[in-house]
């Protein structure tokens, strides 16, 4: 049940901070914070859909309780220009009343998405460098420069009269990173020693040990794929990885060899570092998609996008033969410098499967050191904490078992300094007046954005045609509330190829009784994760349909989080 926010006893203003995305999920990273009438978001991310949301091309945050309980923003911060950080901008957009900061490189990356939609990107986008800052109301931004898998990355700490709290961004301490800009470990300790009142962690990589590699050990391994290639090097990395694209580029030029970047996402942001000069390109090295089939494949390297296997991707094409300009031969070599994110792993093993059938060698970070993660490992973690010295600590980015750890690990750095505070989304963290605290909820939720997708069809999908060609499809509707986990309104059950006689009438006249009766059996834990509810309901329906109709239709359960 949503809980509205305590109220303060006394008539101080209040310094609240709510995240509404990222905590309990890797994406979608998004933070509230608010001081009397000055309502700051930090950053505006988006996350893309598992293969339990067909058909859906983007999933957000739901902005709602934003509008709700801000009513307008008067300032977008953004730390970088990832997708899980910027996606969301379009969307948030329409609530802006004031500018958005970040610095060049990722305004005009988050420029892209809102021209895509429409929206003149420069009507509100501010550019401040690392180290700049700016006024919002009684709160003053300063951004602190971090490295990162890309440049022009950020840390942000907000300067409000109750006092500093800094947002870390997404962050590694790279000693040697490509663009010569390390994080700045002076300006962290100085904050530490004056005062931070809350920190706010990335903890996607707290369960690795030790310290990430730097950028540049990534170099050796590609180097030795070029060295040893005898056709085509086919790259695939995210399209945003432009360290990795650079070093790439300096490979192609040592080994003699062309460069082409092909896909939609690779030219848009090469064409962009290439203007705002982080990417420098020699002359004559760099050669377009059409040109690929103009040189022998050993003088080629191609930078492609479909790192995630996604279908519509280049990669994925030439993987087919399905590509205008490329096509790979037995001599050719492709490389995943990227990784999986969890739950594309069936797509990225299609992918590669395809590129083996053509005769094309893969390589991939578990064969060879083609790829390091730009996120800090838990011993930069405990660094960073260790700088910084807040009051408060909030771990934030990842799953909750991530956050949880997190958590445990800031507790035996401080050594009880410091309060941990484990929160998730929709949680209102009130830092002042008083002690810091979970001081309420409000409705925190997804958007799907809706789209278009194509895939193939492999043998689940042939057995579930036979399965339906049999009994048909039953599909239950249910429509859960997250915070409280019980069932909302009354569910549908859609049906499909089903023999409708006197037996199975019966049957599906009594499904939306038996599912209230399931939901309401169901544990609190297990009616707080989706999949494991979805299972129970699966399995309690095909039963009934066995019983009392002799039937064993195909039922997919809908799980609607409200």
């Amino acid at each position: 049940m949503t809980s509205t926010p305590e109220s303060p006893k006394t008539t101080e203003p209040v310094l609240d901070v709510v995240p509404c995305g990222g905590l309990g999920e890797f994406g979608m990273n998004m933070m509230l914070v608010t001081w009397r009438d000055t309502a700051v978001l930090v950053d505006a991310g988006a996350m893309f859909p598992g293969p339990e949301l067909p058909g859906v091309d983007l999933v957000i945050p739901d902005i709602g309780h934003l509008e709700e309980r801000v009513g307008r923003l008067s300032a977008v911060v953004l730390t970088h220009g990832h997708e899980d950080h910027v996606g969301a901008l379009p969307w948030v957009w329409p609530l802006l009343d004031g500018p958005v900061y970040g610095t060049p490189l990722t305004l005009a990356l988050a420029g892209q998405k809102l021209a895509e939609h429409g929206v003149d990107p420069d009507e509100r986008c501010r550019p401040l460098e690392a180290g700049g800052t700016a006024e919002i109301g009684e709160i003053t931004l300063e951004l602190i420069r971090v490295a990162h898998s890309m440049p022009d990355c950020v840390a942000v700490a907000l300067h409000t009269p109750a006092g500093v709290i800094v947002h870390s961004g997404d962050f590694k301490i790279d000693q040697t990173p490509i663009d010569g800009q390390p994080l700045d470990v002076h300006r962290f300790a100085e904050l530490g020693r004056e005062g931070v009142l809350a920190f706010f962690g990335d903890s996607t990589n707290i369960e690795r040990p030790g310290f990430t590699g730097s950028e540049v050990d990534v170099v050796p391994g590609l180097e030795e794929v070029f060295a040893g290639a005898r056709g085509r090097v086919v790259v695939t990395a995210f399209a945003s990885s432009l360290h990795r694209i650079r070093i790439i580029a300096d490979l192609a030029e040592q080994f003699d060899r062309k460069l082409a970047f092909v896909g939609r996402g690779i030219v848009q942001n090469t064409d962009l570092a290439t203007r705002l000069g982080h990417l420098r390109l020699p002359a004559g090295l760099q050669i377009r998609g059409s040109q690929v089939g103009d040189y022998s494949a050993r003088r080629v390297v191609c930078v492609t996008t479909g790192s995630q296997g996604e279908p519509l991707a280049a990669l994925s094409r030439i993987a087919i033969d399905d590509h205008r300009h490329v096509r790979l031969e037995p001599d050719d070599v492709v490389v995943f410098s990227a990784r999986a994110i969890p739950g594309n792993r069936r797509a990225i093993g299609r992918v590669m499967d395809h590129i083996a059938r053509r005769g094309a060698e893969v390589v991939h970070d578990e064969r060879k050191a083609v790829h390091v993660s730009g996120h800090g490992s838990a011993e930069e973690l405990k660094l960073l904490l260790s700088l910084v010295r807040p009051r408060y600590f909030v771990p934030i980015h990842g799953e909750y078992r991530y956050l949880a750890e997190h958590a445990r690990v800031a507790a035996r750095v401080t050594g009880g300094e410091t309060t941990v505070l484990l929160a998730e989304d929709g949680d209102v963290i009130r830092l002042a007046p008083g002690e810091g605290r979970i001081a309420g909820r409000v409705a925190a939720g997804r958007l799907l954005i809706d789209g278009t997708r194509s895939g193939e069809v492999g043998n689940e999908v042939l057995r579930h045609r036979r399965h339906l060609a049999a009994d048909g499809v039953v599909v239950p509707v249910i429509a859960v509330d997250r915070q409280a986990g019980r069932m909302e309104g009354t569910p549908d059950v859609v049906t499909r190829g089903v023999v409708l006689d006197d037996r199975t009438s019966v049957v599906l006249d009594t499904v939306p009784a038996r599912l209230t009766e399931i939901i309401g059996e169901a544990g609190p834990e297990e009616r707080s994760d989706r999949d494991l509810l979805a299972e129970r309901v699966r399995i309690e329906l095909q039963r009934l349909f066995r019983k009392q109709a002799g039937r064993r239709p195909l039922v997919l359960p809908v799980i609607m989080e409200v």
